[in-house]
């Protein structure tokens, strides 16, 4: 059962659905209908009716704009609990893949081994550097051709998302954007635009539907808006449910993206504290170096901190170590 303030809201929804001119002419008809069948501006003392009007209206801007700011509020303190896991979990994936480099004591017979494979290598590398032999050149996989799972998938647009023969959509971890071109003059009204939890439709009322499938995910309805932008151009967009996930289709009739080939928004970067900032940046580089076979920013540190070590010690002998 509807609250007090509530239960006109439908008989009001459905007045303001036939006024064109939106809010605007609505309160023109409702303004009105006190004039012409009520007394509401001639049966009190004069100015008593502007006081009414101001006090009703104030109370209510006061009333939605601490709903607003309270709504703003939550959405802040949500994206602040987000950010926070976000940087505990790249902390501690962090600690786990750069753990300290251990020293083991070999045999004999392992140093030997190991010396004969040092041999061997600098053998070849001095080969290389004469011209006498082409070395084997490994080239890293380039885009996961190769990766079954990864066959026939769409690249990313610039937004992350896919262009396609009716519409467009991009996205960041919170949020999808889809716009559509309508190719003529249109109302809200229209346009048939219904966004739920997991479905969404889209397309021209009289005409087939533009959109009309399950979405790649669930979607925040109260969240989701849609607005007419010229009279041309429909824009959607969907709050994600899942803030951790990439879309690899607007719906699951779409063709996919390999959303191995994302690339993270970098100008985000930019609104990070500069902890959190070291640290992503720091990721994405290992990340790229671990895809190409290449070491990390700290497997490359302990790599020069050893040489350097054994620059300055030539007196010592490593041979009988092995560095993991």
């Amino acid at each position: 059962m509807a609250t007090e303030p509530e239960r006109f809201d439908s008989m009001l929804l459905a007045m303001a659905q036939q006024h064109e001119g939106g809010v605007k002419d609505l309160l023109k008809t409702i303004v009105g209908f006190l004039a012409r069948k009520t007394d509401f501006f001639t049966g009190g003392r004069e100015g008593d009716w502007e006081k009414v009007v101001k006090e009703t209206f104030y109370e209510h801007a006061k009333k939605a704009k601490e709903e607003a700011d309270r709504i703003k509020r939550e959405k802040e303190e949500a994206d602040k609990r987000l950010k926070d896991i976000q940087q505990r979990k790249e902390q501690e994936r962090l600690q786990q893949d750069f753990e300290a480099a251990s020293v083991t004591e070999l045999t004999d017979q392992e140093a030997v081994k190991l010396q004969e494979d040092i041999d061997k290598d600098q053998k070849k590398k001095a080969e290389i550097g004469d011209g006498d032999t082409n070395p084997e050149v490994v080239d890293p996989p380039e885009d996961d051709d190769d990766d079954p799972k990864e066959k026939n998938k769409l690249k990313p647009n610039s937004g992350n998302g896919c262009d396609l023969e009716h519409y467009r959509w991009t996205q960041t971890l919170e949020e999808v954007e889809l716009r559509v071109p309508l190719r003529q003059v249109l109302r809200p009204r229209d346009l048939t635009v219904i966004i739920n939890k997991k479905h969404l439709k889209v397309g021209i009322k009289g005409q087939p539907l533009i959109i009309d499938g399950e979405l790649d995910s669930d979607v925040k309805v109260e969240e989701s808006t849609w607005v007419l932008q010229d009279g041309r151009n429909l824009l959607v967009n969907l709050e994600k449910v899942n803030k951790m996930n990439w879309w690899s289709r607007l719906v699951t009739t779409d063709p996919e993206i390999s959303t191995k080939k994302i690339n993270p928004e970098p100008s985000k970067l930019s609104d990070l504290d500069g902890e959190t900032r070291g640290l992503v940046e720091k990721m994405m580089y290992d990340q790229r170096q671990k895809e190409m076979g290449l070491p990390t920013s700290d497997e490359q540190k302990k790599q020069d901190v050893l040489k350097k070590f054994m620059e300055q010690h030539p007196e010592m002998d490593f041979s009988k170590c092995k560095f993991n």
